[in-house]
């Protein structure tokens, strides 16, 4: 497995969707970073030579982003500076429950958790 930015990248996929495994990198600036690198024909990584990685790593040094950790730790920061100053975001990030204004009524499972079931709530047919 090649390791770039500390991240190791699948050996078996093509270079330009290897690449946005590595957070902060999605499928556009991967092909900016293969482009400033010289790399054409989009080969897979196993196919890549070691001056080719060096090449793909200089260019990802060249975009100044903030990857992986430095953007892991910003978006906390900015989750944890929305709390401290008791936002509605802040508290809505505080309860678990979704920040930007989607419906808990239904849906909202993925923030919410599984259902459980609520013994004596057992709806009757209607005739």
């Amino acid at each position: 497995m090649a390791i770039v930015l500390g991240v190791n990248i699948p050996d078996n996929k093509r270079i330009e969707n290897a690449l946005t495994k590595i957070q902060g990198i999605g499928p556009t600036i991967s092909k900016n970073i293969l482009n400033n690198a010289g790399i054409i024909d989009n080969p897979r990584v196993h196919e890549l030579a070691e001056e080719d990685m060096a090449r793909i790593r200089s260019a990802i040094d060249g975009l100044n982003l903030n990857l992986e950790g430095d953007l892991k730790r910003e978006i906390r920061d900015n989750i944890r500076r929305l709390v401290d100053i008791k936002s509605y975001k802040g508290s809505r990030h505080r309860k678990g429950l979704p920040a930007n204004g989607q419906r808990t009524k239904t849906n909202a499972r993925t923030k919410r958790g599984r259902k459980t079931a609520v013994a004596g709530n057992k709806q009757t047919p209607k005739h």
